[in-house]
């Protein structure tokens, strides 16, 4: 039985790719300093050791038995990486690398790192699809890391012969994504303040459009990405190619909810981009899938998840 290795398997992400890998028959180790994860999302049949990515020491000790790595910590907050820009680093930068840099060094061949990059390499873009091949302009620290990470992956690749692939998520949404996290997505504060019957606040004029992605697709890219780790690094949007408005996700949210709360408006937040729409058709064409839950499917299972906690 191979055994994998999930970062930050206790969070959002990380645990539905946990059950989803322990399904298909392999055996999981989970690495989460459980600042943000938690332990109650994991599936029982995983070992988790808790600990920190940017521990060489221990990072060692559990990926020389591992056959694969998919990393996913990371802080995610574009907000707290602007107010501790040294803190974040470390983990979302120095941390990958010592991931890199440890799956080089197992006393066997390199094993394949499968990792989490992001949209915000780009910083703003155009309003129409943007590919790989987009200018790569991040205005915030956590999108400066991301982008150091496929960097990085391209070193571990070209000088250590470590096969890696890198996946640019876009904005992610579902079930075990805490609404009272800053590191939440705009969807799950919505359903949550909706089915409280509260106000939900938009930044901006709300015109401002995104490309959402449910959680369950994003792990089947993860999985396909194993198959497409190479010392050559490539790097692929995860997302649908769907434009919605943060006004238009608003109305959605409430219309499948079948509630309706009051919309406030205050100004953009530092770092927040106008536009950000993915093409898929790099990972369409090299990992033969593409996402299928629709915005409404995803809501509704979203809006299912949080009234069974409160019941």
């Amino acid at each position: 039985m191979k055994t994998m290795l999930v970062t930050g398997g206790c969070g959002f992400i990380g645990s539905h790719l946990v059950d989803v890998l322990i399904d298909q028959g392999y055996q999981v180790i989970v690495l989460d300093d459980l600042s943000t994860g938690r332990e109650y999302n994991l599936n029982d049949q995983a070992e988790l050791i808790v600990g920190n990515i940017t521990n060489s020491t221990l990072v060692n000790s559990i990926i020389k038995e591992t056959d694969a790595c998919f990393h996913l910590a990371a802080i995610a907050s574009t907000q707290s990486s602007n107010q501790d820009w040294v803190g974040t680093h470390q983990v979302n930068l120095t941390g990958t690398i010592n991931i890199f840099n440890v799956a080089r060094r197992t006393g066997k061949r390199p094993i394949p790192v499968i990792y989490a990059s992001s949209a915000a390499v780009y910083g703003n873009t155009e309003e129409n699809l943007i590919d790989e091949s987009y200018p790569k302009q991040p205005l915030t620290a956590y999108g400066a890391d991301k982008l150091g990470c496929e960097l990085h992956a391209k070193v571990a690749g070209n000088i250590d012969g470590v096969p890696t692939c890198g996946l640019r998520f876009f904005n992610v949404y579902g079930p075990r994504q805490d609404p009272s996290s800053p590191y939440s997505g705009v969807i799950s504060i919505f359903a949550n303040r909706i089915l409280s019957n509260q106000s939900i606040t938009i930044f901006g004029d709300g015109n401002q459009t995104r490309d959402f992605i449910f959680v369950s697709d994003v792990v089947r890219y993860l999985i396909a990405a194993l198959n497409q780790a190479t010392t050559e690094a490539p790097v692929f949007n995860v997302c649908t190619g769907e434009r919605i408005s943060i006004h238009e996700l608003a109305q959605t949210a409430m219309n499948v909810a079948e509630q309706v709360v009051p919309i406030l408006h205050q100004d953009p937040r530092e770092g927040d981009i106008r536009y950000s729409i993915g093409n898929p058709k790099a990972a369409k064409d090299n990992f033969n899938i593409t996402a299928n839950i629709t915005l409404q499917e995803g809501l509704s299972q979203l809006f299912k998840s949080f009234k069974s906690k409160t019941n």
